[in-house]
C-alpha cells in the first residue's frame, strides 16, 4: 500500500497561481511523484471550496478561469478525493449557472440525495437549476 498524505489548500494555491515559482514547482514535483505512483495524495470539499473562493475573492479570477483551474486539480492522476463527482459538477454549474461554489455544491448533493426540494432564501441562486423544487418556510 502506498503511502497517504494530505494536501492541503495553500499547496494548490502556489501550483495554481505560480505567485511563488520555487514553491509551485515543488507542488508540481510532488504532483508527478502521484502521477507516477510513488505516493497517494489526498485532499477534500472544504479545499477545494477554499481554492475557489481564495481564486475568486483574493486572486479576482474569473468564474470560467477558476473552474478551469480547479477542474485541473480535480482530474490530477493520483489525487483521491472523496465526492470528487460532486466537486466537478459543481466546479461546472459555479460558472455555468453563475452561482456561488457553495450553493452549486449543495444542489449537486442535494439532487444525489434525491430530496423533494430545497428550503431556502436564497431564490436567486437555486432558481438556476433545473428539476429543483424550493420552498421557503
Amino acid at each position: 500500500m502506498l503511502d497517504r498524505y494530505f494536501i492541503d489548500t495553500n499547496l494548490f494555491l502556489r501550483y495554481l497561481t505560480n505567485d511563488v515559482p520555487e514553491k509551485a514547482d515543488r507542488v508540481e514535483a510532488l504532483f508527478q511523484s502521484a502521477e507516477r505512483n510513488e505516493i497517494k495524495l489526498v485532499t477534500n470539499a472544504l479545499v477545494i471550496a477554499e481554492i475557489v473562493w481564495t481564486l475568486s475573492s483574493y486572486y479576482k479570477l474569473s468564474k470560467p478561469d477558476v473552474r478551469d483551474r480547479v477542474l485541473g486539480i480535480l482530474n490530477l492522476k493520483g489525487l483521491d478525493i472523496p465526492e470528487a463527482d460532486l466537486l466537478l459538477q459543481s466546479t461546472i454549474d459555479f460558472a455555468d449557472k453563475n452561482v456561488d461554489f457553495i450553493d452549486a455544491y449543495n444542489q449537486a448533493w442535494a439532487t444525489q440525495q434525491q430530496v423533494n426540494g430545497i428550503y431556502t432564501y436564497d431564490r436567486k441562486h437555486f432558481s438556476r437549476f433545473d428539476g429543483i423544487t424550493i420552498f421557503e418556510p
